[in-house]
């Protein structure tokens, strides 16, 4: 590699690593949270299925998936599509972020805590993110692009949410990323044709970590039945709902990415709501309603609004600000029209416990 080529790939990096650092709407956050509080937490409730799954992880199940095998196919990056390969990157970048996201806080609650449950959990969930952010940082490196995971945790800004806060939003996160990854699984399965890059070959057993972690979450919510009544069922269907609309934005940014997949977006994300809010009826009082009528028409112009903000954010000067004010406040009502919309209403069963099923 000559001097030329060697800055180029260190500027790739970085701008990648940039890509990770920034702090948008919908760019995966790092987050913070009450360690104290956390430490505080009683799994006596539930004991048994707790034990269950905590040696369930002990056992490690995917120590040894996350290396590259002879299924690993060599990818012709430059020769990629130009528009594939810039939703592709931004796909990688944005997974490494929330895998690694994960990771930091995961890490920083068994530094910290002294509950041996607590620490233990997040000792085991902690090592099987830095895996997973790991292996799609390994696919960036081949195409020199890497994301300089010491450097983000640095540099990423940190959010501070309560501890009830971090698990309805962590739960959805491990719930629809297991979602995702196995609807894309079973797609590629059926149409091997379409899968661009071997790293959809791991997603099977990869997703059964995040389905792993999301169970660990229901737990801890079942420990505490006030976390799942009351006000706070208010606040369990503003997280779906910004899970969902976050999804739904940021999977229309990447037209090209699904194209290559062979997938409809809107299909797509549909299939993707429905298995999480069925796999989320395990701790969850309510679903959204994502076949009422005014569901997807709100969720068309919420995306639309948000094209708009980012169109006016480029643009600058008065008139950029004056289209993403009013970009940004349409976005605003469209959200209020899809929070709106009646939740269905069920009772959780007696027992939390799931398993894969897709």
């Amino acid at each position: 590699m000559n001097a030329l080529t060697d800055t180029r790939a260190a500027e790739a990096v970085n701008e990648t690593t940039a890509m990770a650092t920034e702090t948008t709407l919908l760019n995966p956050r790092f987050y913070t949270t009450d360690f104290d509080e956390m430490d505080r937490i009683d799994v006596t409730p539930v004991r048994r299925d707790w034990d269950e799954l905590l040696a369930e992880m002990a056992s490690d199940p995917n120590k040894g998936h996350f290396r590259k095998t002879a299924d690993w196919d060599a990818i012709d990056w430059a020769g990629m599509d130009p528009a594939l390969r810039k939703e592709f990157v931004d796909f990688l970048v944005s997974s490494c972020t929330a895998e690694f996201s994960g990771c930091v806080l995961y890490k920083e609650m068994k530094r910290r805590g002294r509950n041996k449950d607590i620490c233990e959990l997040f000792g085991y969930m902690s090592r099987d993110e830095a895996r997973h952010a790991g292996f799609i940082n390994d696919a960036l490196r081949e195409a020199g692009i890497a994301v300089n995971l010491g450097f983000l945790t640095k540099a990423k800004k940190y959010t501070y949410f309560r501890p009830k806060f971090i698990y309805y939003a962590t739960y959805l996160s491990e719930k629809i990323g297991y979602a995702r990854y196995i609807t894309i699984f079973r797609h590629l399965e059926a149409n091997p044709d379409r899968r661009f890059h071997p790293i959809f070959k791991w997603f099977k057993e990869w997703c059964n970590d995040e389905f792993r972690h999301g169970e660990a979450f229901a737990l801890l919510m079942r420990t505490d039945p006030r976390l799942t009544s009351g006000v706070n069922v208010l606040w369990i269907k503003f997280f779906l709902t910004a899970v969902y609309a976050t999804m739904w934005v940021r999977d229309h940014a990447r037209p090209a990415f699904h194209e290559a997949l062979g997938v409809d977006i809107e299909w797509y994300d549909q299939e993707v709501f429905r298995k999480t809010s069925e796999i989320s009826r395990q701790v969850f009082p309510i679903t959204l309603d994502i076949d009422h009528p005014r569901w997807k028409p709100t969720l068309r112009r919420l995306e639309k609004a948000m094209v708009d903000m980012e169109d006016g954010k480029k643009a600058g000067g008065i008139g950029g600000w004056m289209k993403k004010t009013w970009a940004g406040t349409r976005a605003a009502a469209a959200f209020v029209s899809l929070y709106t919309i009646p939740a269905r209403r069920h009772t959780p069963p007696a027992s939390v416990r799931l398993q894969p099923a897709y």
